[in-house]
């Protein structure tokens, strides 16, 4: 296995950012520190001005849901009584923060918050630069995303899709996806996995820091992957058990059930596969499996949705049984496939060779078609090769 690309795949997205801003702070201060030599009046006070400027002011969007129905938006809590946190044992239970977001009727609701401040304060005190592109937390908390708190439920049954996000990277940075999920008749379980990204707000109103952001020595990942997989198993069963965890619970079909997960997310979903035969299907995106399943203990449908540059999957496409597919996406980077690349852009910031839009759309178009066809039983012709309407989509084996 590919060590170097193992780790790159697993420094978060709110690392990327910090590296951008700087460069991107950097670069502002050359530029105010070497003037040529004497420069004429009209461009001292050019200097001047602009150093005395404001920070732009940073007004960020998600793309509107593509599917038929609005996304209602609810947060809930959830304790595990039955184990301690296995990072903070002394805050005793393992506590979680879930955004529950499904199908529902438009005109309902009120336009739900990106984030709270805490978290948003919580990445932005990891990323001090930020500040520099006139992020602050009011401004990334209110970014909009077409999801709504107290919406009408649409009535019915449907599947459930549980999302895991990135290492270091709270849940909402896989909002876009989630949106458009519930607004195709997805229930989806947006899981927050406390203090192993850059703060979860907990039903007592603290946001939790990151105990594991910094790569404390001898971090075992394999660990890490099941863990999360507990969490999940734990939120699954809270949601198909009564109404006690979310009073929409009798919205869940508890026979369709899917993860997906972006990164370390990617790798919880199989490692949850692995451990729960409720989950019927699972999406890896650009995530290394940690560790790589064994021949015969992933049988059932999974899809692997990543990079070019991506090296580390070969063994584990061997292993896995029953259908599968393998997709990479010509010109997009890690971040494609959340919501970053986006906000990095809306920030001013450059963005990859594939626009962070299209990385939205192909993700959420073919995450979608693949959940349709194994947990709905709908065939997409998405996934039965090449599109011409998707040309930097490409085929594995």
């Amino acid at each position: 296995m590919n060590t170097t690309s193992n780790r790159r795949r697993r420094i978060s997205a709110v690392a990327a950012l910090a590296l951008a801003a700087s460069v991107a702070a950097t670069g502002t201060a050359l530029a105010a520190t070497t003037p040529p030599p004497t420069p004429p009046p009209t461009a001292q006070a050019t200097a001047a001005a602009a150093a005395a400027a404001p920070a732009p002011t940073f007004r960020g969007a998600l793309p509107a849901p593509t599917g038929p129905y609005a996304a209602g938006e609810d947060v809930i809590h959830l304790t595990d009584t039955s184990r301690p946190d296995p990072w903070v044992p002394s805050s005793g239970p393992r506590q979680l923060t879930v955004t529950m977001l499904y199908p529902a009727v438009p005109g309902t609701g009120t336009p739900a918050p990106y984030t709270t401040l805490g978290e948003a304060a919580g990445v932005l005190q990891r990323q001090k630069a930020l500040a520099s592109a006139g992020v602050t937390p009011q401004n990334l908390s209110g970014i909009t995303t077409h999801a709504f708190d107290g919406a009408r439920p649409q009535n019915g049954k449907h599947p459930l899709v549980v999302l895991s996000p990135a290492y270091e990277d709270p849940r909402w940075t896989l909002t876009a996806l989630a949106t458009d999920l519930a607004s195709h008749g997805y229930v989806v379980a947006l899981v927050g996995h406390t203090y192993e990204d850059s703060g979860e707000t907990l039903a007592d109103g603290r946001t939790s820091s990151c105990v594991i952001c910094d790569g404390p020595a001898g971090l075992d990942f394999d660990a890490v992957a099941a863990g999360r997989a507990l969490d999940a198993s734990f939120v699954i069963d809270r949601l198909t058990h009564g109404n006690t965890a979310w009073p929409l619970a009798h919205l869940v079909d508890k026979h369709e059930i899917g993860m997906a997960g972006h990164s370390l997310g990617g790798a919880a979903a199989a490692a949850t596969m692995i451990a729960d035969p409720w989950v019927r299907a699972g999406v890896n995106m650009d995530g290394s499996f940690h560790p790589d399943p064994a021949p015969g203990q992933l049988d059932r449908p999974f899809l692997m949705l990543g990079t070019t540059t991506n090296t580390d999957w070969e063994h584990s496409w061997a292993a896995l049984g029953g259908y599968k597919k393998w997709l990479t996406v010509a010109g997009a980077n890690h971040f494609s496939f959340s919501d970053l690349d986006l906000l990095l852009q809306e920030a001013g910031f450059p963005a990859p060779p594939l626009s962070p839009e299209r990385g939205i759309a192909i993700t959420r178009a073919y995450v979608t078609a693949f959940f349709d066809r194994t947990l709905e039983g709908i065939d997409s012709p998405l996934l039965d090769g090449p599109s011409p309407d998707n040309p930097e989509v490409l085929f594995h084996h």
